[in-house]
């Protein structure tokens, strides 16, 4: 049970920090493609900034709602 509330904890910060978790994952992302693109590796664009921000909201959300279920299982 501990473990399925830190789950629930870990979806609910992803879901309250996720501009911030999406802007550094991008920042790292565009790094990563410019240094291909030097080496004359050619690599699609990133994903836009407010997709990767709805992208993990959802995926807090989704996780929190997953743990949410399963501890209803368990204390049902």
């Amino acid at each position: 049970m501990p473990l399925v509330i830190a789950r629930l904890f870990l979806g609910l910060l992803i879901a309250a920090f996720h501009a911030r978790i999406a802007d550094f994952i991008l920042a790292r992302e565009d790094s990563l493609i410019l240094a291909f693109r030097d080496r004359g590796v050619e690599l699609p664009a990133a994903i836009s900034r407010k997709t990767a921000h709805n992208l993990f909201f959802s995926l807090g959300i989704s996780i929190a709602l997953i743990e949410l279920m399963r501890l209803h299982q368990l204390a049902g």
